[in-house]
C-alpha cells in the first residue's frame, strides 16, 4: 500500500481591489447576477460571470424549483448559455458570488460537485484551464484550473478505461 497526498493551489486576496480590473468586473457582474437569482426556497442567491476567449462576458444565476432537483446552479446556467451562444469560444475565467439573508456571504462560495464536473468538461472540451474567482465578503480565492478543486476527476478517459 502507498500513502499519497494531494496539494490544492490557490491564491487568497483580502479585497476586491487586489484583483485585476477584469477580475473586479467579473466579480461585480457575478454579484449583480446573484441579486437577480430565483431562490425563494433556500434564500441562497448565487451569481456567476464568465469571460470567454472572444471577450464576451456571460452571466448566470441559480434558478430554484419546488422540486429541488429541477433547479440549476448559477455556474451551469452561465456555462451552458456560453456554450449555446458561443460554441467555439473557450471559457477563460469564471467568478462566483453568493448572498444569503444577511448579505454577501463571508467565506467564498465554491462550486458544487455537479458544477465542478461541468467546468471540468468545459476545460477538457477546449483543452485549457479555467481560472475560478470565488468571492466572499472577508476574502476572495483565485484558483487556477478545476483540477485544484476536483482532483481525481472523472472524465472521458474513464469511459474508455
Amino acid at each position: 500500500m502507498k500513502h499519497k497526498s494531494l496539494e490544492i493551489k490557490y491564491s487568497e486576496y483580502n479585497s476586491l481591489d487586489d484583483l485585476s480590473e477584469l477580475g473586479q468586473q467579473l466579480v461585480i457582474k457575478a454579484r449583480a447576477a446573484a441579486k437577480n437569482a430565483y431562490a425563494p426556497y433556500s434564500n441562497f442567491h448565487v451569481g456567476a460571470a464568465l469571460e470567454l476567449q472572444n471577450g464576451e462576458i456571460i452571466i448566470g444565476n441559480n434558478q430554484e424549483n419546488a422540486a429541488y432537483p429541477s433547479g440549476l446552479c448559477a455556474e451551469r446556467v452561465a456555462l451552458f448559455a456560453a456554450n449555446a451562444n458561443y460554441p467555439d469560444s473557450a471559457v477563460k475565467t469564471i467568478a462566483i458570488s453568493a448572498y444569503n439573508a444577511k448579505g454577501l456571504i463571508f467565506d467564498p462560495v465554491a462550486p458544487c460537485g455537479a458544477c465542478r464536473q461541468a467546468i471540468l468538461e468545459s476545460e477538457n472540451r477546449f483543452e485549457q484551464p479555467i481560472r475560478l474567482i470565488l468571492d466572499g465578503k472577508d476574502k476572495i480565492i483565485l484558483v487556477e484550473g478545476i483540477h485544484n478543486l476536483l482532483p481525481l476527476s472523472f472524465d472521458q478517459n474513464a469511459l474508455n478505461g
